[in-house]
């Protein structure tokens, strides 16, 4: 039986092809194992995907983690082989590859590799009802005294209701989704979603361990400063 340091030594000294076939047989022990391939890709995030087909494991994982710590690719080896065959991901394993992502050099290495790799397709600010230009001037007016710089700006090419709204920070994009640039949907709806993803500019995601906080308690603070902020959101409620 190998303690954890031995385990640890032993990992350190295997391909990922080997780490991979090693969780394999971690999860389905009496199952012959298929053949692996590893592909690290040039993606635009941090995405890593798996598939089995033809009696092979196709494994393709973003090129930031090429020359990640063995224990990191072993994390993400559960991850994926745990979606695959529909088996819990131990606490342990999630928790470390999070971790790992979460690092200061990491995100940073992330955000580069958003801004060089990835597109992002918006629409002209000004839509068939309602200018998001304009009505972002109007709000950095009221409420934060005409100072912050406007980002790029613009409506969403799909008409999505469960994500009215998203500031892109490696774009430094907000984007509003269709559904609400029409005559139908009141001026103030509007505004306050717009006013929700201009907060993210003011108070940036923090990272505490594992964790991102998106909407800190000074956030939800300043959100409650909207006028109508209750209104705006009994309306959203309705759509």
């Amino acid at each position: 039986m190998l303690n954890g340091v031995a385990l640890e030594s032993l990992i350190l000294f295997e391909t990922p092809e080997q780490i991979f076939l090693r969780v394999f047989h971690e999860l389905k022990p009496r199952t012959t194992p298929p053949a692996v391939s590893i592909e690290f890709c040039r993606f635009a995030n941090a995405n890593s995907f798996i598939r089995l087909e033809d009696g092979r494991l196709h494994v393709r994982i973003t090129d930031v983690l090429e020359g990640a710590p063995a224990l990191i690719l072993e994390a993400l080896a559960h991850i994926l082989l745990g979606k695959l065959y529909r088996r819990e991901t131990a606490r342990i394993y999630n928790e470390r590859y999070r971790r790992y992502l979460n690092r200061k050099d990491m995100r940073r290495t992330l955000h580069l590799v958003r801004q060089a790799r990835g597109r992002k397709r918006i629409l002209a600010p000004q839509g068939r009802v309602y200018d998001i230009e304009s009505m972002f001037e109007d709000l950095n007016f009221r409420y934060f005294h005409g100072l912050m710089a406007r980002p790029a700006l613009g409506w969403g090419t799909r008409a999505s209701r469960t994500t009215l709204g998203h500031y892109d920070a490696s774009h430094n994009a907000i984007v509003l989704s269709t559904i609400l640039d029409r005559e139908k949907v009141p001026r103030l709806a509007v505004e306050y979603v717009l006013f929700h993803e201009m907060l993210h500019l003011r108070f940036p995601v923090e990272h505490r361990g594992v964790r991102r906080c998106v909407h800190t308690p000074e956030f939800k603070e300043a959100e409650k400063q909207f006028e109508g902020f209750a209104e705006a959101k009994q309306m959203l409620k309705r759509l």
